[in-house]
């Protein structure tokens, strides 16, 4: 009679669970406008937050390495108050390369893209001429590529691309993620995270230490250090390759006589951050512009330039950067771009790797713990 009773309970208990569960699901489907307002709108309030929290984490390495130095120092005042003046130090660096980044490099880069604009249909009328005198029989002379340089012809990129509108789209970029007032938030956010981390990371760790088990705490450390240090070394090695790459591309094309040498070589250093493929989207881009704005010529001594500086940066520098490699096969590398940016676009490019990496550390863990 009990087991009976038991069986009746489990029944009901099991019927009354998936109604409400289908229930819950129902308003959640039919609240999804509301639900997806609430989540946009909590991550605009602390959008402040996050972006602090993202500064004081690409902070912290160059920051602890002031701290470390600063600790050597002689002079006792110094050693004590190391990591206020590492702070302080890391922080005015920091908000310098900011300024030389607005006040410098980009007004070049804009101007450069404001004549390519202006001038590109100058440029297009030039190289046509020269294309259309080719003869007949010439290998470039293919329906493919008449129709390309048609649709080119029919295209007018000041209706899409201008100093006004790329005004727009960096305000418009600002304003999402903060005014005046969230970007001071953000900074205070993230010089409180740098100057107490050690209070911060104690606290987290006593949390697990009682939420988890023994075993599942030590394996969350181990997770989180080798997760934080792949993903950190990628993003800040890849940042500084690219800056390196778009100098010495600049310089070099300076030196050839490559028009917008500025533009193409920031445009380079950048595409250079996203594997295998930024390389090769660059070289094409860049190419194309120059063989408009500089002909034939120019723009295969451009392309053997670039090809020879992204060699020299695929053997030399960037290892030298990187140090230890993230040790991903290039199949998975390839995989993990295609697949980031077929999702989350162009950023989905750039972190796609370090994901991948971070996957495989945790999949090859699952495969030994089972083994």
């Amino acid at each position: 009679m009990k087991e009976e009773i038991k069986s009746h309970w489990r029944a009901w208990t099991f019927c009354l669970s998936l109604a409400i569960t289908i229930i819950i699901i129902y308003k959640a489907i039919d609240s999804i406008a509301y639900i997806s307002n609430f989540i946009n709108g909590f991550i605009s309030s602390i959008s402040p937050f996050l972006i602090g929290i993202l500064i004081s984490y690409l902070l912290y390495m160059p920051e602890s390495k002031i701290e470390r130095d600063l600790k050597k120092s002689k002079k006792r005042i110094i050693r004590k108050n190391s990591r206020k003046i590492g702070i302080l130090i890391t922080y005015v660096i920091f908000i310098l390369l900011v300024i030389i980044l607005i006040n410098v490099i980009l007004p070049v880069v804009l101007q450069s893209i404001n004549e390519l604009i202006a001038n590109f249909q100058a440029y297009y009328t030039k190289f046509l001429n020269t294309y259309n005198n080719l003869p007949d029989d010439d290998i470039f002379k293919t329906e493919i590529i008449q129709g390309i340089l048609n649709e080119f012809q029919e295209l007018d990129l000041k209706q899409y691309i201008n100093i006004e509108s790329i005004t727009g789209y960096l305000k418009g970029a600002v304003s999402l993620a903060s005014g005046i007032f969230d970007i001071f938030i953000a900074f205070v956010v993230s010089i409180y995270i740098l100057s107490e981390r050690t209070e911060i990371i104690s606290f987290f760790k006593r949390f697990f230490g009682v939420v988890l088990r023994k075993h599942s705490y030590q394996k969350l450390g181990e997770y989180f250090y080798n997760s934080n240090k792949v993903f950190f070394k990628f993003i800040s090695s890849q940042f500084i390759d690219a800056i390196v790459v778009g100098i010495l591309t600049t310089i070099a094309m300076k030196i050839i006589g490559v028009k917008y040498a500025a533009l193409l070589g920031f445009t380079i250093g950048i595409f250079n951050m996203i594997p295998y493929f930024g390389a090769i989207i660059a070289a094409i881009i860049s190419a194309i512009i120059t063989l408009i704005t500089g002909g034939l010529s120019q723009a295969v001594i451009m392309l053997i330039v670039v090809i020879i500086l992204q060699q020299i940066d695929a053997n030399v520098i960037n290892p030298k950067i990187t140090g230890d490699s993230l040790e991903i096969s290039p199949l998975l590398v390839i995989l993990s771009v295609s697949v980031g940016g077929e999702y989350f676009g162009i950023m989905g490019m750039f972190l796609a790797v370090p994901v991948a990496a971070i996957l495989k550390i945790l999949v090859n863990d699952y495969i030994d713990n089972k083994v």
